[in-house]
């Protein structure tokens, strides 16, 4: 009898693969669940980047393979937008690897970097594929809590004093998903010191940076960072482009060779047209662009999510930042599923339970802001209706 990879019985499927299949269900009985959950933009990207798309879309010669490591422009653009937001020099040629996603990146940072039965530090909670993807590829995993009693961040009296020295890659996530807690400069300039006590690579996840925050900051504006970090980013969230998969792997020259390595035995490079259209967008979007798409709508959201989590009773933290609000549920319910199931079945409202994120958030929500106005009103109205019941 065929069996599947042994690799198979290490993972589930994604929480969000198998939950909106039972959503699609709901709505095909026609239950219109508004969906509060995921973190995909709802919004499109300016309008010259789907300008640029069309107009190398109609070029005859921009169909064929493209470089692996992404066309010159893209690069270039890329090294541009880390110097003009984070005030980082990257050499173009050397330090940037465009990706099909920041979520791509995640698997071939951890090919490039990680043996089997090597250890992998992630956080808890964090973003279930840095758990997924390490355990597919045979890694071992060990966790570093985060709690919210130090704002999310990580307890580096505990992380100094432990024996590190097995591990071989620690991943970060500031600004913080699903916590909201907004990247410190503090917090990086440990973290470098961390992976120089221990001689490991640290891999700043940061695809969040402008989301409700005038300030985003990189790992590597640290001292001595691009030694011991890798940071990936995104224009999934930034610039309302998730579906294009346009994503980026900025680390020294060295470590880009080692990514590139793998990724050229897997991917064999993106359309040309996402590529400069992806240029367009980091070069062209003006200011007032990313200030009305990036913080001015979804501060309108978040005062909307801010309602839904006080009408379930749920308290939060009001200085997170970010695309998500993420808040502790009332101690009469068991847990966070029970809440969210409760929202959804009898509200037809769709939000995260913590616990996907690890056990640390078995007793938190998430609401994604990734809807409109509209709809986040609808949904409050549905909530308050199953909570003055």
């Amino acid at each position: 009898m065929i069996q599947p990879a042994d690799r198979l019985s290490s993972v589930q499927e994604y929480y969000f693969s198998r939950k909106l299949k039972e959503v699609a269900l709901m709505n095909a009985e026609g239950k219109d669940i508004i969906s509060l959950a995921i973190g995909s933009p709802d919004m499109p990207p300016s309008e010259q980047t789907i300008d640029k798309l069309c107009q190398v879309a109609h070029q005859p010669d921009a169909h064929g393979y493209q470089p692996t490591m992404g066309t010159p422009e893209l690069r270039e653009a890329m090294a541009r937008y880390y110097k003009r937001i984070y005030n980082v020099d990257v050499d173009p040629k050397a330090e940037v690897l465009p990706l099909i996603g920041s979520k791509e990146g995640i698997l071939h940072v951890t090919l490039a970097f990680v043996n089997p039965g090597e250890t992998v530090l992630v956080p808890n909670p964090g973003y279930p594929t840095y758990t997924s993807l390490s355990r597919l590829l045979g890694a071992n995993i060990e966790y570093y809590d985060l709690k919210e009693d130090n704002g999310w961040q990580p307890d580096f009296a505990d992380l100094f004093s432990r024996d590190l020295s097995h591990v071989k890659l620690m991943w970060t996530n500031y600004t913080h998903m699903p916590t909201g807690a907004p990247a410190c400069r503090e917090t990086y300039d440990r973290l470098v010191a961390l992976a120089r006590k221990n001689s490991f690579v640290i891999v700043n996840d940061n695809p969040y940076s402008r989301i409700l925050n005038n300030h985003p900051l990189s790992i590597l504006q640290s001292e001595g960072a691009k030694d011991y970090c890798i940071e990936l980013n995104s224009m999934s969230k930034s610039h309302n482009m998730p579906g294009w998969r346009v994503g980026m792997c900025i680390a020294k020259p060295e470590f880009t060779q080692w990514i590139l390595k793998v990724q050229s035995n897997i991917e064999s490079g993106t359309f040309r047209g996402l590529q400069l259209a992806a240029a367009e967008a980091l070069t062209t979007n003006p200011e007032e662009w990313h200030t009305e798409h990036n913080i001015n709508v979804y501060a309108r959201r978040r005062q909307l999510a801010e309602l839904i989590m006080t009408t379930l009773g749920c308290t939060y933290d009001p200085h997170q930042v970010g695309m998500f609000l993420w808040g502790r549920i009332p101690d009469g319910y068991a847990n966070a599923e029970e809440l969210t199931e409760q929202v959804l079945h009898k509200a037809r409202v769709f939000i995260t339970p913590g616990f996907i994120f690890g056990s640390n958030g078995n007793r938190y929500i998430r609401i994604s802001l990734c809807a409109n106005e509209e709809k986040m009103r609808e949904a409050l109205e549905r909530v308050k209706l199953i909570i003055e019941k």
